[in-house]
């Protein structure tokens, strides 16, 4: 069957999850008329990361807004496995679930200067193609010269068209509510009420 239509998996901390990261999504899926759907992949709380929140929050958390998107989905296929799935593991669960769909995987520009040293990255530019959103004064096309593993797969980096540029992080978040400093449209009101009930991050 050809593979017309498309998802797009976003991976990610989401410790916690941004206006940045819904506005990013709601433009690919805008941008792109292949694009069905936008499913968001939080890393399992084993990600050596400091200051994770536990699985169920950050899942909690994105569920919350994605629930009223149609477009936007949340998977806890990283969450519920016993180990830490790598990027060429999670996907290739994913095409699995849909056989009859292409998938491509949205990183940002700051992590593709690194993918050359994923496990699995010469089969996973193989098998998926990337949508690569330029980050702070990054130009995809320098990075991807500079690179000979990228120069070499470069038909397999997609620019996100139009792409919104926002130098505001997570961390950067957190640090505000540890300094009890207001959030507020910072994140979707969802998540800023379920930090709030929940007392996160203080």
């Amino acid at each position: 069957m050809k593979k017309e239509k498309t998802i797009v998996v976003f991976g990610g901390s989401f410790n916690p999850p941004l206006n940045s990261h819904f506005s990013v999504a709601e433009q690919i899926v805008s941008e792109y008329e292949n694009v069905e759907k936008i499913i968001f992949v939080p890393v399992n709380q084993k990600y050596q990361k400091n200051g994770l929140l536990n699985n169920e929050y950050r899942y909690e958390m994105l569920k919350s807004v994605c629930d009223k998107n149609c477009r936007f989905e949340v998977s806890d296929i990283e969450l519920k496995n016993e180990t830490q799935l790598n990027t060429l593991e999670t996907l290739e669960k994913i095409q699995d679930m849909y056989p009859d769909r292409t998938i491509w995987f949205t990183t940002g520009s700051d992590n593709l200067k690194k993918m050359h040293k994923w496990k699995g990255a010469k089969e996973l530019v193989k098998k998926f193609n990337i949508l690569v959103l330029e980050r702070d004064n990054d130009c995809l096309e320098d990075i991807i010269n500079s690179d000979p593993f990228l120069k070499e797969n470069k038909s397999d980096f997609i620019k996100v068209k139009n792409n919104i540029r926002s130098s505001l992080s997570s961390s950067f978040v957190r640090e505000k509510i540890k300094e009890g400093k207001s959030i507020r449209y910072f994140t979707p009101d969802e998540v800023y009420r379920y930090i709030e009930e929940n007392n996160l991050f203080k």
